[in-house]
């Protein structure tokens, strides 16, 4: 039974940004979600009010546009392309800039591993602040891009860019259960290792956008 146990793992692990895998880690179908609802599921994750965003659902229309940054005289770049572009889909995200706009750290679903929960804290990534980093890096989203897709809440206050030392974008998504819930709690609690820094984080909630493109 073990043995059986952990090939599982491991064929989770490597299909972890599957949708039809990633449901056996307890994740409900999508569904629209109203200002109210998204607010109350922000509530119970001790998101402040200030940082709750809701994330346009053109974005996806943006990202997969990327596409032809690629060519087809080019196998390699078509790949990483296709790649970063998976990435940048996923439902549960956070993505750390620096004080001059640079990507840092990012984290995803497709990356974290483990099971029945997603380890996010694999090979102790989330002992300093920013983490260490975990997925790929690149330079296909920048802090100027997630603000134009980001549309506010009643509460939600401006995020100024190159105002902070870090500005972090957390992805969530109420469908992916209670993978969301601990993914909220992982990156909460690595924010309080950033020894005073003046940081932001921005929450942005993906379920009226996942539902409306389709994609889980």
């Amino acid at each position: 039974m073990n043995k059986i146990f952990f090939y599982l793992s491991i064929l989770l692990f490597l299909s972890s940004c599957s949708p039809t895998i990633i449901g056996l880690y307890g994740v409900h179908a999508p569904r629209s979600l109203n200002e109210k609802k998204i607010i109350r599921h922000a509530k119970r994750l001790n998101i402040p009010p200030t940082d709750v965003f809701e994330l346009d659902s053109s974005y996806y229309s943006y990202i997969f546009s990327l596409d032809s940054l690629s060519t087809n005289s080019d196998t390699i770049l078509e790949i990483n392309i296709k790649n970063r572009i998976k990435n940048h889909i996923q439902p549960l995200q956070s993505l750390y800039f620096n004080q001059t706009g640079e990507l840092v750290s990012f984290q995803i679903n497709c990356y974290a591993g483990g099971f029945p929960n997603l380890n996010w804290d694999r090979d102790s990534i989330l002992t300093t602040f920013p983490p260490k980093v975990q997925a790929p890096l690149d330079s296909l989203i920048s802090i100027p891009i997630l603000l134009s897709f980001m549309k506010k809440m009643p509460n939600s206050e401006d995020v100024t860019e190159a105002s902070y030392t870090s500005t972090v974008f957390v992805f969530w998504s109420v469908f992916m259960g209670r993978q969301n819930r601990r993914f909220i709690r992982y990156i909460q609690e690595n924010a309080t290792l950033s020894d005073g820094k003046n940081i932001r984080i921005v929450y942005l909630n993906m379920d009226n956008a996942i539902v409306k493109n389709d994609i889980w």
